[in-house]
């Protein structure tokens, strides 16, 4: 079981629960289609981003195997939304997890959701003890592959068609990460 204690922050960035007041920004970056290229859903309505507001509220920890935390990412300086990350966990058996992050197109390019990813590898393997945490995104997605590569996750293999999202067939790419590999990057 995991509840982190939020606010957490890095450098630049503050991870926390999301809040009513979000609505607004979480649609500015839900309901674009350069946003939603890649993820399983259309750009959303305003009706469904608050939909999908209500739901990242109500889950701030992981309870049992199958909970995903997706906390806001806000910009330290002017509280800003700039997206969020996410932390599922998969598996208690074999101790394994998943990540996943989107930020608005804005913030692209400025370290910011390796920022935060980091803090959700750390709560992942530090805080609730998994083994091993993957992150599957669509095989087209470069940029996010290469920053998956960056964090020290190894590119585990391409899926062909193993998808079929918004009425075709997409290629599923897998990263992933070991305990002992983020112990070694984090050895100080």
């Amino acid at each position: 079981m995991l509840r982190p204690t939020f606010p957490i922050t890095t450098r630049r960035l503050v991870l926390r629960p999301y809040v009513e007041s979000d609505l607004d920004a979480l649609y500015a970056i839900q309901s674009r289609e350069d946003v939603c290229k890649y993820l399983y859903f259309e750009p959303r309505t305003r009706d469904e981003v608050e939909v999908a507001l209500q739901e990242r509220m109500a889950v701030t920890s992981l309870e049992k195997e199958g909970d995903a935390i997706r906390p806001a990412v806000v910009l330290a300086e002017t509280g800003e939304l700039l997206g969020d990350v996410m932390l599922m966990w998969l598996s208690e058996e074999h101790q394994s997890g998943e990540l996943g992050f989107v930020f608005h197109p804005d913030h692209h390019g400025k370290g910011y959701a390796g920022e935060a990813a980091t803090q959700m590898l750390r709560l992942g393997f530090e805080d609730l003890g998994l083994h091993r945490i993957i992150a599957r995104l669509d095989a087209d997605n470069r940029a996010s592959g290469r920053l998956l590569e960056r964090l020290g996750m190894r590119f585990e293999g391409r899926f062909r068609q193993n998808e079929f999202v918004k009425g075709k067939w997409a290629d599923e790419a897998v990263y992933a990460m070991l305990a002992d590999e983020w112990r070694d990057l984090n050895e100080f």
